[in-house]
């Protein structure tokens, strides 16, 4: 467990923790401090650097906070897995598009696939009637070797059908709808939240119970307003992050 070699600057108004916290990312880009690996104890850092315990705390918890630390009781703190940074909060883009763009390898594993009567809520937002069906996949989706998020989707069964042919593990929500202008999405409104890992969540991401999980509830329409897409998608907390890009309204 290498020490930090670098100095901190006394002599300049940029806070001590800040510098810390720079040194210590820069350790992980440079392999220093592998993916996985311990980093000194606060005591060590602050022995090393001249510091308070509170200033290396400060650093270690927003570190920790920002996804690029983690910390495990009695054991120490350790260096994260990299976020897949994504915009699917902002951008109708595919998963496949956006995790290719990070630099990973996407690729999908179809859970369930099958007609069925969808809950009461679900049906009332896409506008089924006299128990019309719906068309339900359900996909857990990867980079590289790690699963990262698992979908659940319901399309409208009548102008859906033809989907079941559809190769689920390569093609695209969004790109197989774009194949008739009646199911073609224009435009979606998300939800989201922060929940806790339910034990289906914990086997199928192989994750903790204490992983955070980011719930999005999706509802696709058309230009004609029509809801034609109703997705649940449930994205690991500790490999995902989502840009939120907010506009100043200047009237």
């Amino acid at each position: 467990m290498a020490l930090l070699t670098s100095k901190l600057d006394k002599s300049t108004p940029v806070p001590l923790y800040y510098q810390l916290k720079e040194l210590v990312l820069e350790a992980i880009a440079s392999g220093e401090y592998a993916v996985g690996s311990t980093i000194p104890t606060e005591q060590e850092l602050s022995q090393a650097f001249g510091i308070s315990r509170t200033t290396v705390r400060q650093a270690i918890t927003e570190l920790v906070q920002e996804g690029r630390l983690y910390r495990e009781k009695s054991k120490g703190t350790f260096v994260a897995e990299p976020k897949i940074n994504q915009d699917f909060i902002q951008k109708l883009e595919s998963f496949n598009e956006q995790i290719r763009r990070s630099g990973h390898r996407p690729w999908t594993e179809v859970l369930e696939m099958s007609v069925c009567q969808p809950p009461r809520e679900i049906a009332e937002v896409l506008q089924l009637k006299n128990e019309e069906p719906a068309l339900y996949i359900h996909r857990r989706r990867f980079a590289d070797e790690d699963p990262i998020v698992t979908v659940q989707t319901y399309l409208p069964y009548g102008l859906c059908r033809g989907l079941q042919e559809e190769d689920w593990s390569q093609c695209s929500l969004y790109g197989a709808l774009d194949c008739q202008e009646q199911t073609k999405i224009r435009y979606v409104q998300r939800r989201v939240e922060a929940v806790q890992a339910t034990k289906s969540d914990m086997e199928r991401l192989q994750i903790t119970a204490d992983t955070p999980i980011l719930h999005f509830r999706t509802v696709g329409y058309t230009a004609a307003q029509r809801p034609i897409e109703y997705s649940l998608a449930r994205y690991r907390g500790d490999r995902s992050s989502f840009d939120v890009t907010v506009f100043r309204d200047m009237g």
